[in-house]
């Protein structure tokens, strides 16, 4: 699923006030790194992350990583923080609704 630039603006503002569920450390992105990105997807939608590293290309890099492996959509990479975005298949939730 990729998502529209008007998406993505939408998801970045909707970002703005979330603070990192979950933290990678200097092993990278682990399977349980992986779990924790899949449990706050399903929960939430979008998720800040925060790497752990010494530059932000080393945060983009496991960004698009734990995006790919998770099949979620990158939505945004500042500094160390990452954030992303799966629609989620629970009913029991209030799912985002994006822009068309």
């Amino acid at each position: 699923m990729a998502i529209t630039g008007k998406q993505v603006r939408q998801l970045r503002s909707m970002a703005n006030n979330l603070k990192p569920t979950v933290i990678v450390g200097k092993e990278g992105v682990t399977a349980n790194i992986l779990k924790q990105v899949n449990e706050g997807l399903e929960a939430h939608e979008l998720i800040k992350v925060s790497v752990l590293c010494e530059t932000g290309s080393q945060a983009a890099e496991a960004g698009r990583e734990i995006a790919d492996q998770a099949e979620a959509e990158l939505v945004q990479v500042i500094g160390k923080r990452v954030v992303l975005y799966r629609e989620t298949s629970r009913d029991d939730i209030e799912k985002i609704q994006l822009v068309k």
